[in-house]
């Protein structure tokens, strides 16, 4: 007499296993900023998909400004003395996308930039404090489309 694994139950110890092995997938970088790991991530947080590690990375590279990268002077997109002289902004939207433009091919040529946006943030006063800036991008190569990313900068 044949039996059927279709209907055939699990133990429970066996229930918990599978659990943990649909869980524990290869972790592909350290997420940033930088939190302790929990459940199973190990030391550190994780990114475990490509997106993932892309827009941490392209977050990374848009928010530092050059000779903040020990041995790599000219990485980032120094986007940090475009805000401080801060004037107006279609002389501050046409810097920011040429350096950040630039940045991408340099460092990650692999993203297809698409759209720039920038606002100021006004907090209480009617000074500006912070400048928001979304950009938009695509990775075809990772089935990647239309994925945003926004970062805030402090005027100083």
């Amino acid at each position: 007499m044949a039996i059927s694994f279709k209907n055939v139950g699990y133990k429970q110890y066996e229930i918990r296993r599978a659990e943990t092995v649909e869980k524990s997938l290869i972790p592909i970088g350290i997420k940033t900023p930088l939190n302790f790991g929990q459940n199973g991530d190990g030391f550190y947080e994780m990114n475990y998909t490509v997106a993932d590690q892309i827009h941490d990375n392209l977050k990374n590279l848009l928010q530092t400004n050059h000779g903040e990268r020990i041995g790599r002077y000219f990485y980032g997109a120094n986007l940090l003395p475009v805000v401080v002289e801060y004037t107006n902004k279609e002389d501050f939207d046409s810097e920011a996308t040429i350096r950040i433009n630039t940045a991408v091919s340099d460092w990650m040529p692999f993203i297809i930039l698409e759209d720039f946006v920038s606002r100021p943030i006004y907090d209480n006063n009617k000074n500006i404090q912070k400048i928001g800036i979304v950009v938009t991008y695509s990775v075809p190569e990772a089935n990647i489309s239309n994925k945003a990313i926004e970062i805030v900068l402090f005027v100083i």
